[in-house]
């Protein structure tokens, strides 16, 4: 966990698929940088993949990794950028599973909330509620 002036805090990296569940999950310190702690998550991207990041993965080193993978990094430029390359506004619309899955993993309280103060104990609540995300996903309604 890290700390700042408002306390302990801490971010939850996700890597979902086009079904918005989750592949990857990791938690850093709160004042660390996304882009610089991002890179070892997205080892399972290959080629023909298109990784759909915000502003904070904006990187040159991200893009050239994911073009060494073979995939495509679609990632809204930061505006003070004087090189800004190639985007596309459709393809970024489909983001949106990344926050309906922060958005489903905050309907577990314990996660919301982060009554675990250490983060040894917070990322296998994060889990659980993910693999309870993932079997509601799967749930047979036969």
């Amino acid at each position: 966990m890290g700390r700042s002036r408002g306390g302990l805090t801490t971010k939850i990296h996700a890597l979902v698929d086009a079904n918005g569940m989750p592949i990857a999950l990791k938690l850093t310190a709160g004042q660390a940088h996304d882009g610089r702690s991002a890179a070892d998550m997205l080892d399972t991207l290959a080629d023909g993949d298109v990784l759909l990041a915000d502003r904070a993965y904006d990187s040159d080193a991200l893009r050239i990794e994911m073009a060494a993978r073979g995939a495509w990094a679609n990632i809204k430029h930061m505006p003070n950028r004087k090189r800004r390359p190639i985007f596309s506004t459709f393809l970024y619309q489909y983001r949106n599973l990344v926050e309906r899955f922060f958005s489903k993993l905050k309907q577990f309280r314990a996660v919301a909330t982060r009554y675990d103060k250490r983060d040894d104990n917070f990322l296998p609540s994060v889990q659980l509620a993910s693999i309870r995300i993932w079997l509601r996903h799967n749930e047979s309604v036969a």
